[in-house]
């Protein structure tokens, strides 16, 4: 069985490497790429050197506006991902939903799933989506999305819960076309009960050698190190025992991730690509924050996968990612849905959002 992918948002590879990966460990699969787009140099970039099948010809660097147009004139696909830009349904941040500049976007994946009738397609954001605008953000998607002509299945996962050493917790939208007469099931956690996903080992087995590509070290100050050196595995700088020099001056903060350390042996807190001091990730003993390579790690990227830019634009581009291994645990669930393969399910969690659909609900496309 083959499949020609398209994606939009593409991001650096983390959906597609998840993909391939899952077709090789399902068999019987033959994933192709087709194209692929994001907006910025170095991501596109990153793509084209990492993902199969991939070249700097596929990989189209190019505002979506623009994009979305021409997709007809390219190769024909039989499935399409989009991890639409997630900034206005972030908990971090001004949650501004469809007043945002980001968050009418996913109309563009609505316009393209019209246009190429793919015969599935994976579409991914943040959690706080559900709850932006008291869900109605969230049905309006969904309802546009089935509106295409696709039967969906959306659910909360819990990536730490899938063999992924970081507490992710994604919307994923799987959509299958309503006359293929198919429907996905919610892989379960339970095969991945026994998977190590420690901050260290996930940071240490095997050890990183020095030559590994993104394993630089950030510079950092020395009253950063000071502080650093007080902010005991799990504590962050407002929880912490400071002595009143190094105590930052902000209140209200108690539950922040500024300058937290990581717990060696819990899963690490979400990996983020923005965001100024003390929003790197720091090591849970040594004084310092993770290199590019260590979050990279913890997104599960293979040490083989090299991100191309400099030190924060690779760190942008690894914050922004979903992780593989997330990605390869649902696109496996996919391909044998497919294959007519059994698999272990639980029930979704996010179908209560789904709307009765009418002609009000398919509107997507003009906005597009």
């Amino acid at each position: 069985m083959q499949f020609k992918v398209g994606e939009l948002f593409c991001g650096p590879g983390g959906i597609a490497m998840g993909a391939h990966a899952a077709a090789t460990e399902v068999g019987g699969v033959d994933l192709r790429h087709a194209w692929a787009t994001d907006y910025d140099r170095d991501t596109c970039a990153t793509y084209a050197r990492n993902v199969p099948g991939a070249s700097e010809n596929t990989v189209h660097e190019m505002d979506i506006k623009a994009f979305a147009p021409m997709v007809d004139s390219l190769e024909a696909i039989d499935g399409l991902a989009f991890g639409f830009p997630c900034n206005d349904f972030s908990s971090v941040g001004q949650k501004l939903g469809f007043k945002g500049d980001f968050g009418p976007l996913y109309a563009y994946g609505v316009h393209v799933l019209r246009s190429t009738q793919p015969k599935w397609f994976v579409a991914e954001n943040v959690g706080g989506m559900r709850s932006s605008d008291d869900g109605v953000a969230f049905r309006k998607i969904l309802a546009d999305l089935a509106g295409a002509g696709y039967t969906l299945t959306p659910h909360l996962y819990k990536f730490e819960k899938y063999g992924v050493p970081q507490n992710r917790h994604r919307i994923m939208i799987v959509g299958i076309r309503n006359d293929l007469d198919l429907k996905f099931g919610v892989p379960s956690p339970d095969p991945y009960l026994g998977v190590d996903v420690s901050s260290k080992t996930a940071l240490e087995v095997p050890e990183i050698s020095p030559e590994t590509p993104n394993h630089g070290f950030s510079k950092i100050t020395d009253r950063v190190a000071e502080r650093l050196g007080h902010i005991e595995p799990g504590e962050n700088a407002f929880n912490a025992t400071l002595p009143e020099h190094l105590r930052l001056n902000v209140t209200g903060a108690t539950l922040s991730q500024i300058y937290r350390r990581l717990e060696p042996s819990k899963p690490s807190y979400t990996v983020t690509g923005s965001g100024g001091g003390g929003t790197y990730v720091y090591h849970w003993s040594d004084n310092r924050p993770l290199t590019n390579r260590e979050r990279a790690r913890l997104q599960t990227f293979p040490d083989s996968f090299e991100f191309v830019g400099k030190m924060d634009s690779v760190r942008k581009q690894v914050g922004m990612a979903v992780p593989v291994q997330g990605a390869k645990v649902i696109f496996k669930a996919l391909f044998q849905t497919f294959l007519g393969e059994t698999y272990e399910t639980i029930s979704p969690n996010l179908e209560r959002f789904m709307p009765e659909l009418d002609d009000s609900n398919l509107t997507a496309e003009s906005a597009a």
